[in-house]
């Protein structure tokens, strides 16, 4: 077979395969979605107008090659119409190439890739029109003809090709389709370059050729393009534009534009040096390039302005995220630090609000987290509403919050006093209402020398607040440091106080009306410092229960009441002892047996033994402590409710409780009305009543006078030593020999009482054994 027929039989069969890749290109600028249609559909444009040249350029090529298109101005004028389809088609196709995933989301974008793009075709087509003028005639004597037809297709090649280069150097990754497309649509405007010339110059196997390779073009498209379609639903999604614009900021570069350069300099040299001149067309190639140099330099000046101020947008974020509280959107510690600093605060016209929101930990208990973070958001809510423009609100973390005020210390009070009721209003939320108070410590920034000391006060302040009974608002006092270093002392000595013997009790009588007989003790906690001198109850034992030292002196007046108790028994005294318990000690799991061991331990009776729990602690966790109770109850050992109507309890509480005594409040003995109806209703309850606080002898009288048979008060009788307390024992009451009496009545109960010797009992040891 003949050459040309060959090449004609290739060119028909190419042009059948860019049929199918025509119509697989117009299949996927169906099915795309996204911003990948756009580029699908000018792809499947480019691709159908270059199928039209390639079929033209067949037609066209036939004509030639039988000589029915013979003159030269007839072949340049198919030249110039295939160079014009070849442009048209090309344009599309790179307009789909900017389109793909991963190519030039936005117009900003293709404007960037185009100039880049033109900085290399201009240096190619300045290249090139060296080598085709005259001196250099790269083609010899057909060059003239060669380059007129081809001027507008040469020039879309070389903007191919500088794209595709683009693509290679700065497409996000996976680059390796949008490469392909890019060699593809160069490809197809080479070869439709090469078609223009051959016909226009008459070289049917040059024509021939391109018909082959134009097709070959689109099938590299079809193929590059159908990859795209998968990474970009699982690369590219959810991109934001300007991580993209920052992404593309970050990889650009300016070395690409050196090699063309370079190649138009050591071009032009040569073409100076052979004596060639420079005409219009390397004048318009060579200002081409230099203005589009300039516009590349002004596009990338705007991108390193706008790349400049989204870092500091992000700056100015970064920092508000590292200086407010995630939850609330207040100020955090770091943000309130900050906004001290930046004020110069210390010595200033300010005041420091340190907030606490009380029995906050027991909404985190009960309701949950997640309520207890609403109550937080609303808590913030209600502190910005009701400050004035210029205040700091912060959340210090958990449930403590703290303001800062530019305000007089008077004023800042009447402040606090308000935020005090606005904070202390009930929390509506879906699972119940929720009520809370708050403490409020306020510090003069005035009284500070600094930052750190000004807060040190507030929070002074805010515990003074909480010592005092919470729910109200305490303005720092220079006393505070003197509190502070005393309670710290005391912190540190407690902790040795047992090992160094500074500890002892004390015994109350509780007696028998009227004749003021001790039927029983009420054993009281002394502590007596070499330095310190005497400690009260209400000093230390406050600090015992913030320190877990509470827990080590309840064993410890166990034991020592246990152990007393257990003597005066043994000397055949008839009393019993009460012991105070604290509510962190009787909800300890091993309370029960922790009683059982002194009891074992001391051999001491059951019934001997009350333990006493504030009507406070009951009201605080009713079930949980209805059940410890019963657990102790269990034992033998009674109960009695320390301060009845100092507290919340209620008659159904009352009739719930596993209780045997009830302890009177002193506040209720002088109520005339009120007496005799709380005994009576003791008495109804089958419980054991004892009046507190008997001082005067009228109110002996009217105790009397209601019925109720024991009281406890310095009338009866003051706390005193335990040798103290057995000469009163003695002085009222005969002294039965133990080995007469092994058994007798215990208040009314009956108990077998056991006589002994007390050195039989090591407290010490039993006491360190437990």
């Amino acid at each position: 077979m003949h050459l040309p027929t060959v090449f004609q039989f290739v060119a028909i069969a190419s042009a059948l395969f860019g049929v199918l890749c025509t119509g697989l290109l117009t299949f996927s600028a169906f099915r795309a979605a996204g911003t990948a249609r756009r580029g699908h559909r000018f792809l499947a444009a480019g691709a159908g107008i270059t199928l039209l040249t390639v079929v033209g350029g067949i037609v066209a090529s036939r004509a030639v090659e039988e000589h029915l298109v013979h003159t030269q101005p007839s072949r340049a004028s198919l030249g110039n119409l295939l160079a014009i389809s070849v442009a048209l088609g090309s344009v599309l196709l790179l307009l789909g190439l900017l389109g793909m995933p991963g190519g030039a989301p936005d117009r900003s974008r293709a404007l960037r890739y185009l100039l880049d793009a033109l900085v290399i075709a201009a240096a190619l087509w300045f290249v090139g029109c060296v080598l085709l003028s005259t001196p250099t005639r790269l083609l010899g004597e057909r060059t003239p003809y060669w380059c007129r037809p081809l001027l507008l297709p040469a020039a879309v090649a070389a903007l191919a090709l500088g794209l595709s280069v683009m693509a290679a150097m700065r497409a996000r990754r996976p680059r390796g389709p949008l490469v392909g497309v890019g060699i593809g649509v160069t490809t197809v405007t080479i070869a439709g370059s090469a078609l223009a010339g051959g016909v226009c110059q008459g070289w049917t196997e040059a024509s021939w050729v391109a018909l082959i390779a134009m097709p070959a073009g689109l099938g590299m498209i079809t193929y590059a393009a159908r990859r795209a379609e998968r990474p970009a639903r699982q690369s590219w999604a959810g991109v934001g534009d300007a991580d993209d614009r920052d992404a593309d900021m970050t990889r650009r570069g300016a070395g690409y534009a050196f090699i063309p350069m370079a190649a138009m300099a050591a071009s032009a040299l040569y073409h100076l040096l052979r004596g060639g001149d420079f005409g219009m067309m390397l004048i318009v190639a060579g200002s081409l390039e230099g203005f589009t140099l300039v516009g590349r330099q002004y596009f990338a000046l705007r991108d390193v302005q706008g790349y400049a101020e989204r870092l500091r947008d992000r700056e100015a974020h970064f920092r508000e995220l590292a200086h407010t509280d995630p939850l609330t959107g207040l100020a955090n510690r770091r943000g309130l630090l900050t906004a001290l600093e930046d004020e110069d605060a210390a010595g200033s016209a300010g005041v420091l609000l340190a907030l606490d929101l009380d029995g906050f930990k027991n909404v985190n208990d009960m309701r949950g987290h997640d309520v207890g973070d609403a109550v937080l958001v609303e808590v913030g809510q209600r502190l910005r509403m009701n400050l004035r423009p210029g205040d700091v609100a912060a959340r210090l973390g958990g449930d403590e919050f703290a303001v800062l005020m530019w305000a007089r210390p008077g004023e800042a009070k009447g402040a606090a006093a308000r935020l005090l009721k606005v904070l202390g209003r009930p929390y509506e939320q879906p699972s119940g209402t929720v009520f809370l108070s708050v403490s409020i410590g306020l510090a003069s920034c005035s009284s500070a020398s600094d930052v750190t000391t000004l807060m040190r006060n507030a929070d002074l302040a805010l515990r003074s607040a909480k010592q005092r009974g919470k729910n109200r608002v305490e303005l720092y006092e220079v006393g505070y440091d003197q509190e502070l270093r005393r309670r710290t002392t005391l912190e540190h000595e407690l902790r040795g106080a047992i090992d160094r013997d500074e500890l002892h009790l004390q015994f109350q009588p509780v007696v028998m009306l009227p004749s003021v007989r001790p039927v029983g003790a009420e054993a009281l906690l002394r502590w007596n410092h070499p330095e310190l001198g005497s400690v009260r109850p209400d000093e230390f034992i406050p600090v015992a229960e913030e320190c877990g030292m509470i827990e080590k002196l309840d064993r410890w007046v166990l034991h020592q009441a246990c152990h007393q108790l257990s003597r005066w028994l043994g000397e055949g005294h008839d009393v019993w002892v009460s012991v105070n318990v604290s509510p962190r000690e009787l909800h300890r799991a091993c309370y029960v047996e922790q009683v059982k061991e002194a009891l074992r331990a001391h051999r001491v009776p059951p019934q001997r033994l009350v333990l006493e729990v504030t009507e406070h602690a009951v009201a605080t966790d009713l079930d949980e402590m209805i059940r410890q109770l019963r657990g102790v109850r269990e034992t033998g050992v009674r109960i009695a409710l320390d301060d009845f109507g100092a507290g919340y309890s209620s008659l159904g509480q009352l009739r719930d409780l596993p209780i045997d005594i009830l302890k009177i409040d002193h506040s209720l003995v002088l109520e005339e009305r009120m007496m005799p109806v709380i005994v009576e209703l003791g008495h109804q309850f089958g419980l054991e009543v004892i009046a507190e606080g008997i001082e005067e002898q009228h109110q002996m009288t009217m105790v009397v006078k209601t019925g109720c048979r024991l009281g406890q008060g310095y009338l009866a009788g003051r706390p005193v030593l335990a040798e103290h307390f057995e000469a009163r024992l003695q002085s009222l009451a005969p002294v039965i020999p133990n080995s007469r009496q092994p058994e007798r009545q215990i208040n009314g109960g009956s108990a077998t009482l056991h006589a002994q010797h007390v050195r039989s009992v090591d407290s010490s040891a039993e006491i360190r054994q437990s």
